[in-house]
């Protein structure tokens, strides 16, 4: 598991895949936030 966590904190393409994945949950949830917001006003 330290061999994971190394690689994933420490290469490059951990770091952009860590960021790709936080990217991805951030829209997740801004999209949410809108439709929510969209569907309490009509």
């Amino acid at each position: 598991m330290d061999v994971v966590m190394n690689l994933l904190f420490n290469s490059p393409i951990g770091l952009l895949s860590l960021f790709t994945i936080g990217f991805i949950i951030v829209m997740g949830l801004f999209i949410w936030a809108k439709l929510a917001k969209k569907s309490h006003e009509s």
